[in-house]
């Protein structure tokens, strides 16, 4: 079992609806949404998470910089930079309109590796945007890690396309699995929502 999606569940970061899509950033609708930003209120949850990075990155070799997605992302960077003791940046969705016009918050040196820290990866677009502003100004990143993954083809793709790779502590899979098993979904809900994986735009089709 996944602690870290057994937490998602028990906070009630995880909902569920097939009839009243969920509309993301992006436009995509979906039947299911993972809150991450409810793991900032509950300091077991938000310590293991930030140990389960620390330890990934740990596996990556030399790190000089951790680096948090606006807006997300951010108080997880801050927590991993803290346990492993490396200065910390952030990264806006676009330049300041005013001030110093800045996109990325904090210094880091051209040619530093970076991880960049987001909450969650649905298509991919806010964690891609942030790395590719990082290599602009001269960052080596090395790697996307995120608390969650939807595991969609799109984000895949988008991944590959800029040479860019992610990891997530918890899948989607994992999440279906276990709430099949808490008896939070039944096995036809289960199929739907796996099937949506697969094709995002199954519930809305006529």
């Amino acid at each position: 079992m996944n602690s870290i999606i057994h937490d998602l569940i028990e906070i009630g970061a995880v909902k569920i609806e097939t009839e009243n899509l969920f509309t993301w950033t992006s436009g995509l609708k979906s039947p299911i949404y993972c809150d991450n930003r409810l793991t900032m209120s509950y300091p077991d949850v938000r310590k293991k998470i930030a140990h389960q990075f620390a330890e990934t990155i740990r596996e990556l070799g030399e790190v000089d910089v951790i680096a948090g997605c606006a807006t997300a992302g951010i108080p997880h960077a801050a927590w991993v930079a803290d346990l492993l003791e490396l200065p910390m940046v952030y990264v806006r969705s676009s330049a300041k309109k005013h001030g110093k016009g800045n996109q990325i918050e904090g210094e880091f040196k051209k040619g530093q590796r970076v991880v960049v820290i987001e909450d969650l990866i649905s298509t991919g677009k806010s964690s891609i945007a942030a790395a590719e502003a990082l290599r602009e100004s001269g960052a080596e990143v090395v790697t996307v890690l995120s608390i969650f993954t939807y595991g969609l083809e799109k984000a895949e793709e988008a991944f590959q396309e800029h040479n860019l790779t992610y990891q997530s502590i918890a899948s989607y899979e994992e999440l279906l699995s276990q709430l099949l098993e808490s008896g939070q979904l039944q096995t036809e809900e289960r199929d739907q929502l796996a099937e949506w994986r697969t094709d995002p735009y199954v519930f809305t089709k006529s």
